[in-house]
């Protein structure tokens, strides 16, 4: 069995949903070298996510930052750590709920994804700076 390994400084994007699937391959060429394996990817910070979901229909992203900005709203009196401003908390919670990491089975080199999905970058706050995720394939 091999491994492999990156760390990758993803650029700062905006508050929101993006896909993110080319840059993890394009940081981890080893991926073609397994035939049957995993790939993890884990975000090293606490205020944005991972997650897989559709990669054609761009209002899907759109829908999913709608849906948790009411879901975990900001400027809630009950929230305590807000030293950061008013997307501080729910920017935690936010990650929380979505994840921090995902796994993606390989398969003779590539990913094994569904045709829809891809992997997105979950960004919950505001002015948030580049974002650093640890990339992993294993497999034979």
């Amino acid at each position: 069995m091999n491994f492999y390994q990156t760390e990758v400084r993803l650029r700062s994007f905006s508050r929101g949903f993006h896909l993110v699937t080319t840059e993890v391959l394009n940081a981890l060429p080893d991926i073609k070298a397994i035939n049957v394996g995993m790939l993890q990817v884990f975000i090293k910070h606490t205020s944005a996510s991972l997650t897989i979901n559709e990669n054609a229909d761009p209002t899907v992203r759109l829908d999913f930052e709608s849906h948790m900005n009411v879901m975990v709203p900001e400027n809630q009196p009950y929230y305590k750590h807000d030293y950061e401003g008013a997307d501080d908390m729910p920017a935690h919670i936010k990650s929380s709920l979505m994840g921090a990491s995902v796994q993606i089975p390989i398969t003779n080199g590539q990913l094994n994804l569904g045709i829809w999905q891809g992997i997105y970058l979950c960004e919950h706050r505001d002015n948030a700076s580049g974002r650093h995720i640890v990339i992993t394939a294993f497999g034979n």
